[in-house]
C-alpha cells in the first residue's frame, strides 16, 4: 500500500453553489488540496441517478463533483441497479461487467474534466456482456473488490491502489443497527480488508423521509471534501479502520451542527417488518419506524448516549464513527493510536459544516 505525504494544507474555495473553505492550517494558498490523490467512488444507491426522488445515486455525483473539485482524480465503480441494505454480500460466481457510462447526469458532465481519469463512472451488472436496463447489479462489496482486485488497472491504468475509497453519499442515515445491512458501510468495510482507507457518506432525507434533497448531498460532499483534506494533511488516512460520516437534513435551511465522535447506536431506527398474507407461505416485508429521540421500547431504545442517531436525529450534528472489518467480540483495537489521533481532530480541529 503506498505511503502518504501530506501537502501543505490549503485555504480554498470549492466551486459551484457558495463559497467552502478548507479548514487545514499553514501558509500555502493551494486551492487544490487533494491534488496527486486518487480516490475510488462505489456506492450502494447505484450509478443511475434518474429517480425525482434522489434514492438513486445522485449523492454520489456530489461526493464525485466536490472530490474533483478539491483537486482528487476519480475513478466510479459502482453497482449498476440500486443495492441498498446489501451490506457486506458478495457474489460468489458467474461474470460481472464494468459498463462505462458516457451520458451522465445533466450538470455533472464536466466535474472531473481536467483530472487524468477523467471522473470515468463505470456501472457494474452481473452479466457476460452490456449491462442492459434489466440486468442484474453487483453488489456494492462486489464492485470495491473488483476495483481493488484488478478492474481499476483494466479500467483506469492504476497499476497501485487507490490512495482512498469513498462510499455514498447514501440516500439516508446509516445509523444504529442500519449499520449492519449498509451497504454503503459494506463497501468501506471491503476496502479497509484490502487494506485501502475508505470513509463512508450518508445524508438524511427531508421530514417525509422519502425525498432526498440536493443541497443535502452538496454540503454532505463539501465538507467531505475539506474533511478528507484535513486527515490528509495529518496523516491520518489509515487502513486499520473506515470511518462513517453522518449528514442531518439543512434543506430547511437548518445549519448542520459541528461534527461529533460517536459510537454506533444500540438501538434500532428503522427495522424489518413482516406481515403474513392470510394464511399463506408468504410474508409481506415493510420497514418500521423508530422514534427519532430514542424514546421507544425494545429494539427501538437507544441505551448510548454517544450513539450517532441520537446527535444526528436529535441534535443535528455531523456524526462521525469509526467502523472495523474484525467482528471478534473484545479484540483489542490494534489502532489505538491512530483512534486516538482521529478522535481528536474531529473533537477539535475538523472543518466545521
Amino acid at each position: 500500500m503506498r505511503k502518504y505525504i501530506a501537502s501543505a494544507a490549503a485555504a480554498a474555495l470549492l466551486a459551484g453553489l457558495g463559497a467552502t473553505a478548507y479548514a487545514t492550517t499553514g501558509t500555502a494558498s493551494d486551492s487544490r488540496p487533494l491534488a496527486g490523490m486518487r480516490i475510488l467512488i462505489s456506492n450502494d444507491d447505484s450509478m443511475q441517478a434518474a429517480k425525482a426522488s434522489n434514492s438513486d445515486g445522485l449523492g454520489l455525483y456530489e461526493l464525485r463533483r466536490a472530490m474533483c473539485a478539491a483537486g482528487a482524480d476519480v475513478v466510479v465503480m459502482a453497482p449498476w441497479q440500486v443495492q441498498s441494505g446489501k451490506g457486506t454480500a458478495v457474489t460468489n460466481g458467474g461474470v460481472v461487467t464494468a459498463q462505462r457510462r458516457t451520458a451522465l447526469p445533466a450538470g455533472y458532465e464536466n466535474d472531473c474534466a481536467g483530472a487524468p481519469a477523467r471522473g470515468a463512472v463505470y456501472g457494474v451488472c452481473l452479466s457476460d456482456g452490456p449491462c442492459t436496463k434489466d440486468s442484474a447489479s453487483a453488489t456494492p462489496a462486489d464492485t470495491v473488490k473488483l476495483a481493488l482486485r484488478g478492474g481499476l488497472k483494466a479500467k483506469a491504468g492504476w497499476t497501485e491502489a487507490p490512495d482512498l475509497v469513498l462510499t455514498g453519499i447514501n440516500s439516508g442515515p446509516n445509523i444504529s443497527a442500519s449499520v449492519n445491512d449498509s451497504g454503503t458501510v459494506g463497501a468501506a468495510v471491503a476496502a479497509v480488508d484490502q487494506e485501502v482507507p475508505a470513509l463512508a457518506f450518508s445524508s438524511s432525507g427531508d421530514e417525509s423521509n422519502t425525498f432526498f434533497p440536493r443541497a443535502n448531498y452538496r454540503a454532505h460532499a463539501e465538507f467531505g471534501a475539506r474533511l478528507v483534506a484535513g486527515l490528509k494533511q495529518r496523516g491520518l488516512l489509515t487502513s486499520k479502520f473506515a470511518l462513517k460520516v453522518d449528514y442531518p437534513d439543512v434543506s430547511t435551511g437548518v445549519p448542520a451542527k459541528a461534527p461529533v465522535w460517536t459510537r454506533v447506536g444500540d438501538g434500532a431506527v428503522v427495522y424489518h417488518a413482516f406481515e403474513q398474507r392470510g394464511n399463506s407461505d408468504s410474508f409481506d416485508i415493510a420497514l418500521g419506524l423508530c422514534p427519532v429521540d430514542g424514546s421507544g421500547e425494545g429494539e427501538c431504545a437507544e441505551g448510548r448516549k454517544d450513539a450517532d442517531s441520537t446527535w444526528l436525529l436529535d441534535k443535528g450534528h455531523v456524526t462521525i464513527a469509526p467502523i472495523t472489518w474484525d467482528r471478534t467480540y473484545g479484540t483489542p483495537v490494534d489502532a489505538r493510536r491512530e483512534l486516538n489521533r482521529i478522535e481528536h481532530f474531529v473533537k477539535h480541529e475538523a472543518p466545521r459544516p
